[in-house]
């Protein structure tokens, strides 16, 4: 086992990979340190992060303060030699980044400077990149504005989620630092600065992010809702109702334009055996899979086969 004292901080299922990953390459992994355990699902049942089962799991301590940056001391007192963060959900106070002598290291899931902040795998997708990836860097007090350690580049594909995309980065990061971090321990490793210039950011999914708007092309839509698939999801507003809309495509067929132009945005204008259509910018989006309140998420066909409340030339707001 690697002796280098490591404190592994990390809480969303991004995390669980990476943690996995240290702990099969026999890294000394001293504590654990993630998000408070939450109430989640209609419920309200408790849950725990994905990262603590796996501490658990190992009986490595974890440390879960509501706010690391006064409530930290935990994390010293591990006297870790580095610390190593995936996806934690805090920034890490001044005080955690100075004491490691091998540093604190981040593994963020973006090629930075590109989409520094919380949801860069959402604005990859959101944003149709046809790329992204993983970087290893160094942390500073500036959110994800260390310096590069190393990258590694990840194709999106155009059927991709945001849940499909981040375990395909999760383990590619996993892979990443295994493969970066003996270079971190004995000092070798040359670090770069990033480019100011470049820099784009990438904050959390607001409520009102999550919102459709039919004004917007197909494609855009398209890329909205699976940026945002399975979470936090995208809705839209019919008859006063949040309808929540998990996927879709584009109709690929050129009359759809010359046929519906008239229409406003947001207009129901079909409504086929498997999906819903609905006049946008420059087209038709066809929506294939929805929730209606109080309902399990089901595709447009099975919904279709019970009452249906939309109605042909109704409005989705």
């Amino acid at each position: 086992m690697n002796k280098t004292r490591i404190v592994f901080m990390g809480t969303a299922t991004f995390s669980q990979a990476v943690l996995e990953k240290l702990i099969e390459n026999q890294y000394h992994i001293v504590g654990v340190v993630c998000q408070p355990d939450r109430l989640v699902g209609r419920k309200k049942q408790l849950k725990m992060p994905e990262v603590k089962e796996v501490a658990l799991k190992y009986d490595i301590p974890v440390f879960q303060p509501e706010r690391i940056k006064t409530d930290y001391q935990t994390v010293l007192d591990w006297q870790p030699d580095m610390i190593i963060t995936a996806a934690y959900g805090q920034l890490i106070p001044q005080a955690i980044l100075d004491y490691p002598q091998l540093g604190c290291i981040n593994v963020h899931a973006s090629l930075l400077p590109r989409y520094r902040g919380g949801a860069p795998v959402h604005y990859a997708i959101i944003n149709g990149d046809q790329q992204t990836g993983v970087t290893i860097m160094y942390m500073a007090k500036k959110m994800d504005a260390g310096n590069i350690i190393s990258q590694r580049t990840v194709d999106i594909l155009p059927v991709d989620t945001v849940g499909v995309l981040y375990d395909r980065l999760s383990d590619v990061g996993a892979e990443l630092l295994i493969d970066t971090l003996p270079s971190i321990i004995e000092g070798t490793n040359d670090s770069i600065e990033q480019d100011e210039s470049q820099v784009t950011y990438s904050p959390t999914i607001s409520r009102e992010d999550e919102k459709i708007n039919w004004d917007l092309s197909a494609t855009e839509i398209y890329n909205k809702v699976r940026g945002t698939n399975p979470w936090p999801g995208s809705y839209t507003t019919y008859q006063g109702k949040n309808i929540k809309i998990w996927a879709g495509q584009v109709h690929q067929c050129q009359n759809a334009i010359k046929h519906h132009q008239h229409q406003e945005n947001g207009t129901i204008v079909k409504i086929f055996k498997d999906a819903i259509g609905v006049k946008v910018h420059d087209g038709v989006y066809l929506i294939t899979e929805l929730q209606i309140p109080g309902k399990k998420k089901m595709s447009v066909k099975d919904y279709l086969n019970g009452h249906c409340m939309f109605e042909v030339d109704t409005k989705f707001e």
